[in-house]
């Protein structure tokens, strides 16, 4: 028989222990670094393996509650080639924007290893550089703050895991 300090607990889900494979999430120059900072929380969260920016530098901010840049490491690449260069061996590439050819959050399919490429709320991602790649969105009549389109990703990913 449970106690009622038990039942009032919440239940826990530490995603990390249950999925296979690794993620990781970034911005594609990113407009201003306290989505990052966001992101970065939000990434510790929902068990990322790594975030990344490409194109700009992070510089620590105070959105960073939890510490996350003591437990999810941090990259910073120069631009997507150097990015694409660093690329884990079979990982697969997924694009978060609202474009042509993207599929509907709610009716996709997560990779097993992936990373997780958001562009800029002001700019996106250039469409050449999605070609051949994995492209979602989340159908909202507005665009989304970054690091709230990451958030939701992540989560997402974790309850079809």
């Amino acid at each position: 028989m449970l106690g009622i300090s038990e039942i009032n607990m919440p239940q826990t889900n530490d995603t990390r222990k249950k999925m296979r494979g690794y993620f990781g999430i970034g911005v594609y120059h990113p407009k201003t670094t306290e989505n990052i900072g966001t992101l970065w929380r939000s990434a510790h969260n929902f068990g990322a393996d790594f975030i990344f920016t490409i194109g700009h530098r992070y510089r620590k901010q105070a959105s960073d509650t939890t510490k996350a840049s003591r437990h999810v490491p941090l990259y910073e690449y120069e631009s997507m080639e150097d990015f694409k260069k660093h690329l884990p061996n079979g990982c697969q590439i997924v694009f978060i924007e609202q474009t042509q050819g993207a599929r509907d959050l709610k009716d996709s399919n997560h990779p097993e290893s992936a990373v997780y490429i958001l562009g800029a709320e002001d700019y996106g991602v250039p469409e050449e550089m999605m070609v051949g790649h994995q492209k979602i969105f989340i159908d909202t009549p507005m665009c989304l703050n970054v690091a709230v389109a990451g958030s939701i990703v992540m989560y997402d990913r974790s309850v079809k895991s």
